[in-house]
């Protein structure tokens, strides 16, 4: 990030509520149920306010779906951004999807060890510098600009507790969002 002060805001957002393909553990997938899409577009009416500059995504279809949806209510372009994207599942690729199976780590990633992982994936912390990578270079290009920037739960997880958000859980909603300012002293977060 450059070291001009004037802070970039992020709106740091999940994607609406999805429906998957399969039951089972996947690197992509993922389409906007009608729930979801009405999340969506509130979330464009919730940021109509903060005028928006741009809209930046995950190359994942639900966040892409999600991006779309509010970007429309914002009358601005949808960015895609490889970095945003949700961790893999590691070793658990192709395994059928439960509920609980990456609690213990994200707990560990909320409670200060970014180096937990999900057997055979990403540590918080390699988590953490993709996403921070993603929105350096965009705070670089927007100096005093507000973004909107759709992602995913766990890559959330991750990152909010490296940049030490509050009112912080596992279980980040549809369409959540955490505001994040970035200037050379580095990022801030809380919830908005």
């Amino acid at each position: 990030m450059s070291d001009l002060q004037c802070p970039t805001t992020v709106f740091l957002t999940r994607h609406g509520e999805a429906e998957y393909e399969s039951d089972l553990l996947t690197n992509a997938g993922g389409s906007l149920t009608l729930q979801g899409r009405e999340q969506a577009r509130e979330l464009g009416r919730r940021l109509a306010g903060e005028r928006i500059a741009a809209v930046y995504s995950s190359p994942v279809a639900r966040a892409v779906q999600t991006a779309e949806l509010a970007a429309a209510r914002l009358g601005v372009d949808v960015v895609v951004r490889e970095g945003l994207q949700e961790f893999g599942p590691g070793d658990l690729l192709g395994l059928a999807a439960g509920h609980g199976l990456f609690e213990d780590v994200m707990d560990a990633w909320l409670t200060g060890d970014a180096e937990r992982r999900v057997p055979g994936g990403e540590s918080g912390a390699e988590i953490s510098a993709r996403v921070f990578a993603v929105l350096d270079s965009l705070a670089d290009v927007h100096r005093g600009e507000a973004l909107l920037v759709v992602s995913h739960g766990g890559a959330m997880c991750a990152s909010l507790a490296y940049a030490g958000a509050s009112e912080l859980s596992r279980e980040v909603a549809n369409c959540a969002s955490y505001r994040l300012e970035g200037d050379a002293s580095g990022w801030r977060a809380g919830v908005w």
